[in-house]
């Protein structure tokens, strides 16, 4: 007696399935187990980087001059508000001014230990 083959159903196109085809974490598990060379990792997607080998001072300066824009930005918007609006932007202000600060005070400290050395 032969068994006729039993008949699959077509496979249902599936988003879902189709959509981690293309992920991250599906392609490196897939180099894992079945690639012997794996591929290269994929670069996260952020607008920007920081330049690799930038000294902690230079990454202070430069984070320094990113608060002080910031900061412009948020008083300018406060003098254009009223309220609890204006309010909310001078908090903002403040908060980026203790910031700034804490960055200054950063940049200041290697120079007070080699003073004191």
């Amino acid at each position: 007696m032969t068994m006729s083959p039993c008949l699959l159903n077509e496979t249902v196109d599936n988003d879902e399935l189709h959509g981690m085809r293309s992920s991250g974490a599906a392609r490196r598990a897939l180099d894992y187990y079945l690639k012997e060379d794996v591929s290269a990792p994929v670069p996260d997607d952020c607008f920007f980087d920081i330049k690799p080998g930038i000294s902690h001072e230079d990454a202070l300066i430069h984070a320094s001059d990113l608060l002080r824009s910031a900061a412009a930005t948020a008083y300018e918007s406060a003098s254009n508000h009223k309220g609890n609006q204006r309010d909310l932007a001078f908090s903002v202000v403040y908060l980026i001014d203790m910031a700034k600060a804490m960055v200054e005070r950063s940049l200041q400290a290697p120079a007070t230990h080699q003073a004191n050395a």
